[in-house]
């Protein structure tokens, strides 16, 4: 079979060499096509592990929303009548809403896909942890609307972790569903070093949104820092919403002066190496689909503190390979963290059963198998019409 993936997140050309990877290992079932955004103001049409059909990137978001909308269903039909593709593959309920327009374009023609509906996170809920949102019960209701739709018409469901998979459920029962977590570049962060003895670090790494929750860990290092005092907190990360950053810097400069270093976003190998250096990885987020930091920070032997939300259950042993705290918990935060910089020996070992988990669970090997049983599924799908 031969799969088109539809989503809206925007594609560097060339490739990094964590995507480009993923698509090289998917060639092991798939020649992919992928129908998404450039970073750029104009299209791209690039053929290599993948063919890349990219959409010009507008300046606003709801511009990016409606050329999404009006453009895409026309892209996947060429990808069906020109490519073969028979089952498209889209990143969320939302972005499926032009895949099944597509499709049923398609049957009418006479021509038969399957639709895959994928989902990364909390659709529900995560935009307005991310950003304010301005009328809040119209954007709800748009939402439900396009749910609806997407899921009338998918016919095969993927989820990340427990927490999607049930969401997903709630939303389409009776639909095949297949469980496995998304892609994780694992060689960098197998390959990063020990490095030579550092200070106590905390490092947190993750975009820098309301819903990672990154203002309760500036307001729990603070009595960390009380606790350990030559522990630092490094924050890695690109300042998405640049409102909420420049909250956290004024935050961390009263609270906490001098102790906390915001250092951007960073590559994979750069984040591999301070996820080596630190006593702990941190993700005290209060919606998460699965969290790749937590796998990623497994991969270099770093025990992790996070909250118990969405799939990070699914990654992080209580007590074992991590802590788990209650989501906004900064007193248990703050406790954990504190435990774990005064404990080198406690951190060594949960980093290193944690190490030894994260390639049977999280490599290349279970993604691919991932995605035959999702064709697989579609087949069965196709068939049984």
């Amino acid at each position: 079979m031969t799969p088109c993936f539809v989503g809206t997140t925007r594609y560097r050309v060339p490739l990094d060499r964590s995507t480009a990877r993923k698509f090289e290992v998917l060639r092991a079932l798939a020649a992919p096509v992928v129908v998404a955004f450039a970073t750029g103001a104009r299209p791209r049409h690039v053929r290599g592990p993948a063919e890349l059909v990219l959409l010009p990137n507008p300046p606003a978001a709801p511009l990016r929303v409606l050329l999404y909308l009006a453009v895409v269903p026309w892209i996947v039909l060429w990808a069906v009548w020109r490519r073969g593709a028979d089952v498209l593959i889209a990143q969320s309920p939302y972005e499926a809403v032009p895949a099944a327009v597509a499709k049923a374009i398609a049957r009418l023609a006479g021509r038969r896909v399957a639709l895959v509906i994928e989902s990364h996170g909390d659709f529900e809920l995560s935009l307005f942890l991310q950003r304010r949102v301005r009328v809040v019960a119209v954007h709800r209701a748009l939402m439900r609307r396009a749910c609806r739709f997407a899921f009338r018409h998918g016919d095969v469901l993927r989820a990340i972790s427990t927490f999607t998979r049930d969401q997903l459920v709630r939303w389409a029962p009776g639909r095949a569903v297949v469980q496995f977590p998304t892609w994780s570049d694992l060689e960098p962060f197998f390959a990063a070093t020990d490095p030579e003895a550092d200070p106590p670090v905390v490092v947190y790494a993750g975009v820098l949104v309301p819903r990672k929750g990154v203002h309760h860990l500036v307001r729990a290092f603070a009595t960390v820092a009380r606790a350990v005092p030559d522990a630092t907190l490094v924050v890695v990360g690109a300042p998405v919403n640049t409102r909420y950053a420049r909250a956290l810097a004024d935050g961390a400069a009263r609270h906490v002066p001098g102790r906390v270093r915001f250092i951007g976003h960073v590559e994979p190998p750069a984040l591999a190496r301070w996820m080596r250096r630190a006593r702990a990885v941190v993700l005290p987020s209060l919606s998460e689909g699965l969290g790749r930091v937590v796998i990623e920070a497994a991969a270099t032997g770093t025990p992790v503190v996070a909250s118990r939300v969405g799939g990070i259950p699914d990654v992080v042993q209580d007590g074992v390979t991590g802590y788990l705290v209650p989501p906004g918990d900064e007193a248990a935060l703050a406790d954990r963290l504190a435990r774990l910089l005064a404990d080198p020996a406690r951190a060594r070992t949960m980093g290193a059963s944690a190490r030894m988990e994260a390639e049977p669970r999280f490599g290349a090997r279970p993604f691919v198998d991932g995605y035959a049983a999702v064709l697989g599924a579609a087949r069965e799908a196709l068939a049984g019409r």
